[in-house]
Formats: structure tokens, C-alpha cells, sequence
């Protein structure tokens, strides 16, 4: 496991599971700054970890790095600096996921790695914000994603990529003191926080994406 990572677990309203990354490590202005991220996955390889609602093994593969930082999805959305960080909270991802829809392989590249074809799973994170003046966190965005997982010919399942969605909605600075408290504090009080800092007309939203995330066709290996 990697160290000093600034990452916890925290479960909304409706009891859904949302992870929040406390640190912003990776600031990606240019291309040559994946390479950093890159090095920081390798650090995964080797490692799986389990997906708490059904169980699942994930195992982190040498194919992992070079795919999360060079695929179309990076370069294709805009938000790259979410993707980067999101690198910090693998384990914790990967716990939380839900929702699983498979697909067959349709690819020839793949007919090995997923000869048993592909598994998207929903998953939903946080990132602070910081205040330009103060240099403090003013809110934390939350991003709903789609972590792809291929079904490979020795039976194992991998993490492929993690497709970044824009921003669906923001917890803001008057929740932090409890957020920040999320491991010494109840789940309900800490979604009671994010709840009571969040507009409700797009909370609303938050309920709406929680369903499976539709993503553009050229974005699916």
C-alpha cells in the first residue's frame, strides 16, 4: 500500500459510498506531467483489492499505468487534474464500486486480456478546492465515474481505466469541519454535512447519475 495517502471513505444519505481524497498531489498543466502519475500507479502493480458490495477480486496489472495516463479518456475530457488525483485512491475505489454491467470483448487487441469481456462499474469521489487567496480548501467537487475492469483467459478480473465525468455537484467550506472528521465520525453525521452544503435542486442530480454512466462509444476499448 502506498503511504501517506489522505484518503477516507464516506457514506451520503442514501447510503451510497463516496470517496474522499483530501490531498490534490497531481497537477497535470502538461503531458510530460503523467509520467509522475504513471510512476505513482506502478506502485499498484501486483496488489488487488476487493470490491465490498459483491466481493470481487481487482487485480492491478503491468498494463494499468501506461492505459490510466495515455488512453483517449485522458486526453478526450477535460478533467485530467480529476483523473490524476483520483490515482491517489485506487484501494478505495475499487472498494467502493457498484453497479456492475458487462460487456462482450469486441475487440481483437483484447481477445486475450478480456477474452471474457468487460465489467463497468459506478463510483464516485471528491476533490478539494482551494480558495486562490487563503490557499485553504473552499469546497470539494464531487465526480461521478466509470471504472472498467477486463475479464482476462487466466479467470482474474483488471482494472483498466477509470473514465472521468465532470463535476455533478460541490460540498462546500461550511461541511468541511465534519467531512474532514469523516473517520471519527458517524457515517450519517458526515452525510448529514455534505447534504446541508449542497444545493438541493443539484443534489437531486446526485441521485439521478448514481445510475449507470453513459460513455461516448470511441471511449470504450
Amino acid at each position: 500500500m502506498i503511504e501517506d495517502r489522505n484518503i477516507n471513505i464516506i457514506t451520503d444519505v442514501d447510503g451510497k459510498k463516496l470517496v474522499l481524497i483530501g490531498n490534490i498531489r497531481f497537477k497535470v498543466k502538461v503531458r510530460d506531467d503523467w509520467k509522475t502519475v504513471e510512476e505513482y500507479l506502478k506502485e499498484y502493480i501486483g496488489e488487488f483489492y476487493e470490491i465490498e458490495e459483491t466481493s470481487e477480486k481487482i487485480y492491478i496489472s503491468t498494463d494499468f499505468p501506461d492505459e490510466y495516463t495515455s488512453s483517449e479518456s485522458r486526453i478526450a475530457l477535460k478533467g485530467a487534474a480529476a483523473k490524476a488525483n483520483a490515482a491517489q485512491a485506487i484501494p478505495e475505489l475499487i472498494k467502493i464500486a457498484t453497479n456492475p454491467k458487462h460487456e462482450a470483448n469486441r475487440k481483437e487487441k483484447h481477445k486475450t486480456g478480456a477474452v471474457y469481456g468487460w465489467y463497468r462499474y459506478s463510483i464516485r469521489f471528491a476533490l478539494p478546492v482551494y480558495d486562490d487567496k487563503t490557499g485553504k480548501v473552499a469546497r470539494y467537487n464531487i465526480y461521478s465515474a466509470s471504472m472498467l475492469v477486463r475479464h482476462a483467459n487466466d479467470g482474474r478480473k483488471y482494472l483498466y481505466d477509470i473514465i472521468i465525468c465532470f463535476p455533478i455537484n460541490y460540498a462546500s467550506s461550511n461541511s468541511l469541519s465534519l467531512i474532514m472528521a469523516s473517520t471519527s465520525s458517524s457515517p450519517l453525521s458526515v452525510a448529514a454535512a455534505i447534504c446541508s452544503a449542497v444545493k438541493p435542486l443539484l443534489y437531486i442530480f446526485i441521485i439521478i447519475l448514481a445510475s449507470p454512466i453513459a460513455i461516448p462509444s470511441s471511449l470504450i476499448p
